[in-house]
């Protein structure tokens, strides 16, 4: 049986990919501090005797006894509203979890997967962004301890990579959604939904025209997963490159929710990315991967989620 840890396991998407690997047959050791994790993510796993979840911060050294065959690392603050809160944690878990985690794949030999982001391109100046744009950051604004926080491990995991032979992959998520993530995650999708099912104002950010690509969790995790198993180890976007202005994407969940919510405008976050688009191409021609569930029944699901957890 092969035999996995996930850290940031209890995470939106931590969680779902515990469950995958288990379904795949594998063993999965759950790593979260719970800073922003929650354990309802994952207590439907814990009568599975194939699971174990460990309360860790990975900024200090991690301990797993027995071999391992996979690490993914996916601890860490995801959202502005988390990462603002806690920025020093987020450039820390980038760089002592990434380094704490990479030298527990050395010691084990097994492979590594980093969860990276599309925020490495920052504020781009190329549209869609593919692998090989270096990006757009500003490093001493408020979103650059999270930006500079994931380069920084891409940079470690690759020197891993090339200096210890290291079985090593990255993604580069972008704006994924789905059932299970918070309510106040800060994020477009829940906020916009939880607004709308409140009947209050929906806040959209700027004019509202800046673009963004949502993928539905389901596709993301069948593209990490297949990221995972495959022999790639240079940076993969896993997005849906089905574009929607912030404003567009305001007026499909109100349309969903059946909701009364009008929009209001408040000004634009500094460093706030006009665009946001992924080039999907390598993923298509090295893992057979794109999106599959359109946006719509995407939303239309984490609309029934969020009316459920009222």
């Amino acid at each position: 049986m092969k035999r996995a840890v996930i850290t940031g396991g209890a995470g939106f998407i931590g969680s779902y990919l515990c469950e995958r690997l288990l379904k795949e047959g594998m063993s999965v050791i759950c790593l979260d501090n719970l800073l922003t994790g929650k354990l309802s993510n994952i207590e439907h796993l814990t009568g599975n005797g194939n699971f174990e979840f460990m309360k860790h911060n990975v900024c200090e050294h991690i301990t797993i006894e027995g071999p391992l065959d996979y690490i993914l690392h996916f601890a860490s603050p995801a959202s502005p509203i988390d990462y603002l809160q806690y920025p020093i944690h987020t450039l820390k878990v980038g760089a002592l979890g990434t380094h704490n985690a990479l030298g527990l794949a050395k010691e084990k030999n097994a492979a590594f997967l980093l969860a990276s982001t599309s925020e490495v391109y920052g504020d781009p100046l190329v549209h869609p962004q593919s692998e090989d744009y270096w990006g757009n950051v500003n490093p001493i604004g408020p979103r650059g301890v999270y930006d500079e926080a994931k380069r920084f491990a891409e940079a470690m995991v690759m020197a891993y990579h090339h200096t210890h032979r290291l079985n090593t992959k990255i993604v580069r998520i972008f704006n994924t959604f789905g059932p299970r993530m918070r309510r106040n995650d800060g994020r477009a999708v829940p906020t916009f939904i939880n607004q709308a099912l409140a009947g209050k104002d929906i806040t959209v950010f700027g004019d509202g025209l800046q673009t963004r690509s949502f993928c539905f969790i389901d596709d993301l995790v069948e593209g990490i997963f297949r990221l995972l198993i495959s022999g790639l180890n240079t940076p993969v976007n896993i997005g849906n490159p089905d574009e929607y202005t912030v404003k567009g994407m305001a007026e499909l969940i109100i349309e969903m929710s059946g909701s009364s919510s009008r929009i209001i405008f408040e000004p634009l976050p500094v460093d706030d990315p006009k665009v946001r688009q992924p080039d999907i191409s390598r993923a298509k021609e090295c893992l057979g991967w794109f999106p599959r569930v359109s946006t719509r029944d995407g939303i239309a699901a984490t609309i029934e989620y969020f009316k459920k957890q009222r």
